[in-house]
């Protein structure tokens, strides 16, 4: 493909919906990542070389706050991030998008309803073959359609730990989930988030929304490309992007979706003469109010009582999402994280391998997630390639209030043992908010279809442009929204 008629830059979540939404219009569709596909490995399923090598982590520096140098958890690769995560596709709760009052300050809504999303997020979870029920969760917003698939079963031991937390006065329920169980365990008995999908298992932007586009002979991928700059006209529109090996590429219509720090550096670093803080900035909003959410590991052991399952990613409670249990403020969710095994733990802590081993083989693994808020001081910046990435976290109270909680109801359900660590910016899994929506050019740098209000054919569809981070996994929302920004470039774009 010599010539395209949109140009998206990045493959994961985002990039990849937007072109499988794109992708029947016929329209010239170029997706250019910096990575290459994951190839099977011996890496693919080993512990040690995930959690303690960092073998697929990128060769990569960033500095916090304080100048601090720190190894991020970005992927570089064919289908981005997500082909790492944990695949629980959750929808942002209708409270999500109203203002609201947390322990930590304000969380100012959402420019759009959940009513207006609620039609791509149901596409979404087919594209995304989401497994799942809306019947459990009494937090779960309304569905204009079921999941496509029913939820993911309780291994018996999780089944086991479903009933005790019932009986502790909570709500468990199902997490939605984008995965082929049976296709990821018949490649090797192992457990789940961060461990590459390299056989099909996962549900991810490879191998399902990518899969989709490149269905169409109009759709090209470019791999190896890595995008250094954007250029502008006088005029505001975007006229080309500087790649790697490749020149000057052009298209009618550019869309960033290379996630919230890195899309924010390419519009930091692509300043000129007439955008002199960088391209879509007059807000001056451009890597500001990143958001990254408040997460600890929770374990809960009984000295006598043994966990065997592999997966265990299959239940999680919201009872505190919307309040304290009391009628106070926001907590977040709790969901399960893939199963801890001995060689995970003893990677991430100073404990001799058949300690570790002990301890997991009795662990029930958890995954406490509170809402960050946005703050413009909280920010992406770039100076002569270096980037900075000062993470303010926030509302973290909430976060302790949550993980209490918890700790309560687990010792409630039988384990005298409760042990919990809090996530630290090496894992920017849920980065977000650096290129936000909002209908005030003023003060946002998209409007409510993803276009930037500096430059109209420019489109960011990834989590940059999330005005909160909520508390919930922000996957299906990042293709909710590229699905919606689809139809509108195939609306007002595409009509001539």
């Amino acid at each position: 493909m010599t010539q395209a008629d949109v140009i998206i830059i990045g493959s994961g979540m985002g990039g990849a919906t937007l072109a499988a939404a794109l992708a029947p219009s016929g329209r010239r569709i170029l997706i250019l990542e910096r990575g290459d596909h994951l190839r099977p490995s011996a890496q693919d399923r080993d512990p040690q070389a995930i959690f303690a090598n960092g073998h697929f982590r990128p060769d990569e520096t960033w500095l916090d706050g304080a100048g601090n140098p720190f190894n991020p958890g970005n992927y570089y690769c064919v289908g981005g991030n997500s082909k790492f995560y944990g695949a629980a596709l959750i929808r942002y709760r209708n409270e999500d998008f109203q203002p609201r009052q947390h322990m930590g300050g304000h969380s100012p809504g959402w420019p759009i309803s959940y009513d207006e999303l609620e039609p791509d997020y149901t596409a979404a979870e087919e594209l995304y073959a989401a497994r799942g029920t809306p019947n459990e969760d009494p937090t779960e917003p309304s569905h204009s359609k079921g999941y496509p698939y029913p939820p993911v079963p309780d291994e018996a031991d999780i089944a086991d730990l479903r009933a005790r937390l019932s009986r502790t006065g909570l709500t468990p329920s199902s997490v939605p989930l984008g995965v082929d169980i049976d296709t990821w365990l018949a490649a090797g008995q192992t457990t789940w988030d961060a461990f590459p999908n390299t056989c099909g298992g996962k549900m991810d932007a490879e191998t399902r929304a990518l899969a989709e586009a490149l269905n169409y002979e109009n759709v090209e991928l470019l791999t190896g490309a890595q995008a250094r700059k954007l250029t502008a006209s006088g005029n505001g529109r975007i006229t080309g992007v500087q790649v790697d090996g490749h020149g000057t590429l052009d298209a009618p219509v550019i869309v960033l979706a290379a996630g919230a720090v890195q899309s924010s550096v390419l519009l930091l670093e692509s300043a000129n003469d007439n955008c002199p803080t960088g391209l879509g900035n007059r807000s001056d909003q451009v890597g500001r109010n990143f958001m990254n959410h408040n997460c600890s590991a929770v374990l809960a052991l009984h000295p006598l009582r043994r966990n065997r399952a592999v997966y265990q990613k299959t239940l999680m409670f919201n009872d505190y999402y919307n309040d304290d249990g009391q009628g106070g403020l926001p907590l977040g969710n709790i969901q399960m994280l893939g199963k801890i095994t001995g060689p995970i733990l003893a990677s991430q802590s100073p404990l001799p391998g058949p300690i570790a081993a002990m301890i997991a083989n009795r662990s029930f693994d958890f995954y406490a997630m509170s809402e960050d808020l946005p703050n413009p001081d909280s920010r992406v910046t770039v100076e002569q390639g270096q980037i900075r990435l000062d993470w303010k976290r926030s509302n973290w109270a909430a976060h302790e209030a949550l993980v209490a909680k918890l700790k309560q109801h687990l010792r409630q359900a039988g384990f005298p043992i409760v042990l919990s660590r809090p996530f630290d910016r090496r894992t920017p899994s849920h980065q977000c908010g650096t290129a936000r929506m909002g209908n005030d050019p003023a003060s946002s740098v998209v409007d409510t279809y993803c276009r930037s209000h500096d430059h109209n054919n420019l489109f960011i569809v990834d989590a940059s442009v999330l005005p909160t981070s909520a508390a919930v996994n922000p996957a299906l929302t990042i293709a909710a929204l590229a699905l919606r920004a689809g139809r509108h470039i195939i609306e007002t774009e595409f009509a001539a």
